[in-house]
């Protein structure tokens, strides 16, 4: 007994829509064509009528796209390319797209642009521990630092702590030039470049000058105690177990933290990481969370998802032991 193929019509709401919607010479209609090879796709007036087995799918993606115009937001491949992604996970882009974090230095509105990224954001309003945990150009540094400048401005904190550990990845730190800050910059700077990002250049040597922003090695959260601020622990994977239990230890009242890794890239000695089977450890504890970014996370050049999916197939890892995912 054959079947009929399920018909859904979207009804776009003005000319000027349909126009950004289909995009230029129609290239986002056909990125929906190519991606839904099953579903056919006819456009009368304001009209789009999707004919086929994931036509519920083809159509949804239609009106979530409508939804991202009408609140403002500019369509282009990339973001085409996110929601498709999504929908076909049964995610609405909608939701995930439009929540403002901040707005930039450069004045463009900071935002998740992956479902992943969204439930990571929403972890670290909801925790007062987040473990972010993925590859590379998954955003886990970049939007925890966004997360903390709006906390600052906000006013929930009072200061913002920056840390990561200073561990040698195939360089002797010893041969740098310079004093002990000089040796230890380096490994600071990817922290303070997302920290840019965020506050013009001016603005945040100011806050760091006045210790609103602090960027240091791991080494020197020995003994504090960090009250009303907002702490970054950043490459957590190099940390050893002692510490991350230092580390962990150094929360004071009023504070919120973010600790980020990335399991594939451990360069501590023996692979002793203080970040591996640490949710077993620390699993049950209340208003601590952990989430876990992959490769359709990553949002840098569509070839570092391309490396990111490869190494995750092959199930082997360049600088570490392979994981035990708990």
């Amino acid at each position: 007994m054959s079947t009929v193929a399920p018909t859904v019509t979207v009804v776009v709401p003005g000319s000027h829509l349909m126009a950004e919607l289909l995009g230029p010479r129609d290239e986002y209609l056909r990125r929906v064509e190519e991606s839904f090879a099953d579903v056919s796709v006819s456009v009368r007036g304001n009209e789009i009528q999707c004919n086929g087995p994931r036509a519920h799918q083809v159509g949804k993606l239609f009106e979530e796209m409508v939804l991202l115009l009408q609140r403002g937001e500019r369509l282009d491949q990339s973001v085409m390319d996110r929601s498709i992604v999504m929908v076909r996970a049964e995610q609405r882009p909608s939701s995930v797209l439009t929540d403002d974090i901040l707005k930039g230095s450069r004045g463009r509105m900071v935002r998740p642009k992956t479902a992943g990224q969204k439930r990571y954001v929403d972890a670290i309003r909801e925790n007062t521990v987040t473990f972010g945990i993925g590859p590379a150009g998954t955003g886990k540094s970049w939007l925890a630092v966004a997360m903390a400048v709006q906390a600052l401005h906000a006013r929930q904190v009072q200061r913002i702590v920056l840390t990561r550990p200073a561990v040698e990845a195939g360089e002797r730190l010893g041969f740098l030039p310079g004093d002990l800050m000089a040796k230890i910059d380096p490994y600071l700077r990817p922290l303070y470049d997302a920290l840019y990002d965020m506050v013009d250049a001016e603005a945040a040597q100011k806050l760091v000058e006045r210790q609103t922003i602090e960027v240091a090695p791991l080494a020197f959260m020995r003994g504090r105690t960090l009250n009303n601020s907002f702490i970054i622990l950043d490459e957590a994977q190099n940390t050893t177990p002692e510490q991350m239990k230092m580390f962990l230890t150094r929360i004071g009242f009023g504070s919120k933290v973010v600790v980020t890794g990335d399991i594939s890239q451990i360069d501590v000695p023996d692979g002793r990481s203080g970040l591996l089977g640490l949710e077993k450890k620390l699993g049950g504890i209340d208003s601590l969370s952990f989430v876990y970014l992959d490769g359709s996370d990553v949002v840098r050049h569509k070839i570092v998802a391309d490396i990111v999916a490869a190494y995750e197939r092959a199930g082997t890892e360049p600088t570490a032991r392979k994981p035990r995912r708990v």
